[in-house]
């Protein structure tokens, strides 16, 4: 009741337009929110969700059949395009952390829509680099991480999964460098156990917020893997599909 009174008081200002949101507790507009990217949740890759205008159902691309990637599923929700990427690329490098609402939205309803939430054991946000929590100031995919798992119901875990190294930027890189920039980047600092399902190996679920090629997801999966996990599930905010 209080947030209502305080939105009609002094109204949140769309991110997009700038007009006053006319959804509460939120930063975009009805009108805003119905012109955005969303990746569709069928005619996909059931493993790294890319999408194939005029299919419908699931497949498996090309990429993930020649290049086998160690994560066993990935899903995104925004196509890094056009206002999408303006906005993710605020909330990443600028501080506008009141989005989180907004993303955490639309990450429950694509986890509750693509993944069997009851089989996940535990959520984990993609780490950042030491220079990175120093250069911003906070990790932009804990944020949703903790906010997703509070969500859903499911145990969240910071610590385990780490950055380890300086590799180059994976920007401007290409696909080849991208996967070999980031091969040893990252350690689990104990074993990933099963604490909230019955099964002997857990189901991890990552949170990142852009995912390009994968390669960093895979990564990131292959270790997690080696510590102990059964599968894991990858979950981005926004997805750059490349030609």
């Amino acid at each position: 009741m209080l947030a209502e009174i305080l939105d009609a008081l002094w109204p949140r200002p769309c991110e997009i337009c700038g007009q006053p949101s006319d959804r509460p507790g939120r930063h975009v507009c009805a009108d805003c929110l119905n012109r955005l990217p969303f990746v569709p949740t069928d005619g996909c890759c059931r493993r790294c969700g890319r999408d194939a205008v005029g299919l419908d159902g699931e497949f498996l691309c090309e990429d993930c059949r020649v290049r086998r990637p160690a994560f066993d599923r990935a899903v995104s929700v925004l196509r890094f395009d056009g206002v999408a990427r303006d906005m993710v690329n605020a909330f990443k490098f600028r501080n506008h952390l009141w989005l989180r609402a907004d993303f955490a939205d639309w990450l429950e309803a694509a986890a509750r829509t693509r993944f069997r939430v009851g089989e996940i054991d535990v959520v984990m946000p993609m780490p950042s680099t030491l220079w990175h929590r120093i250069d911003r100031g906070y990790n932009q995919c804990a944020y949703l991480g903790r906010v997703l798992a509070k969500r859903l119901g499911l145990p969240y875990d910071a610590r385990t999964l780490r950055r380890v190294g300086s590799p180059r930027r994976q920007g401007g890189l290409t696909e080849e460098e991208r996967r070999e920039n980031v091969v040893g980047t990252f350690a689990c600092r104990r074993r990933v156990v099963a604490k909230r399902t019955s099964a002997k190996s857990p189901t991890v679920l990552v949170v990142d917020d852009i995912m390009t090629t994968g390669s960093t997801l895979s990564e990131c999966a292959a270790t997690l893997k080696g510590a102990g996990a059964r599968r894991v599930w990858c979950l981005t905010l926004a997805r750059s599909f490349r030609a």
